[in-house]
């Protein structure tokens, strides 16, 4: 997490988390494709099933680029989020194919602004950086060359585990402008305007 992102965004009476399967975010309605475990409500993000401005706070972590028309799912996050409230997105701009059930796309910061509608952007910038991206390839290349499942999850553990502290490189390589060329994911802080 880029210790710049904001955190003085609250809960509300009404929380939303979108894409949360397999875990249980506690103080959100957990949504997901698939009702496992962990999952309040199954549906999709470009039809939520919820009345309009139900919604203080809303959690889309790493979802859109697994949505087949982000823009739907854009407009229903703005519908169902209360006026005054807020929507964290992440998204995926240099990061390896991973279906769930598919992988569609990845966002520049400026697609992210393009599709806010009339939510406003109160912070941005980018939650994981260009060493994260590459220590994510270098985990996916070192799993391709392996013919051996087993062995491609052993390298992804052991490897994971010893590359890891070199991802606190991010933490000076994200104050670098050019950072945002091969950052990992781009955050952004959106506001639904009070009425």
């Amino acid at each position: 997490m880029n210790p710049r992102e904001p955190k003085d965004f609250p809960l509300g009476r009404w929380n939303l988390y979108i894409g949360g399967a397999g875990s249980r975010p506690k103080g959100f309605v957990n949504i997901d494709l698939f009702a496992v475990p962990g999952v309040d409500v199954a549906c999709d993000a470009q039809r939520l099933p919820f009345r309009d401005g139900q919604f203080t706070l809303i959690e889309c972590d790493a979802v859109l680029e697994h949505v087949e028309c982000p823009e739907a799912a854009m407009r229903e996050i703005e519908r169902v989020l209360a006026p005054g409230g807020y929507a964290h997105l992440v998204t995926a701009f240099c990061h390896p194919f991973h279906e769930y059930p598919r992988d569609y796309r990845r966002f520049t910061p400026d697609a992210l602004r393009l599709m806010r509608g009339n939510l406003d952007i109160v912070a941005e910038g980018w939650r994981t950086g260009p060493t994260a991206t590459l220590l994510v390839f270098i985990l996916e290349w070192a799993k391709l060359i392996l013919p051996w499942r087993w062995w491609r999850a052993g390298v992804h553990i052991v490897l994971g585990w010893v590359l890891f502290p070199l991802r606190y490189l991010d933490l000076v390589l994200l104050r670098a402008p050019a950072a945002s060329r091969i950052g990992n994911h781009h955050y952004v802080w959106f506001r639904k305007p009070p009425l």
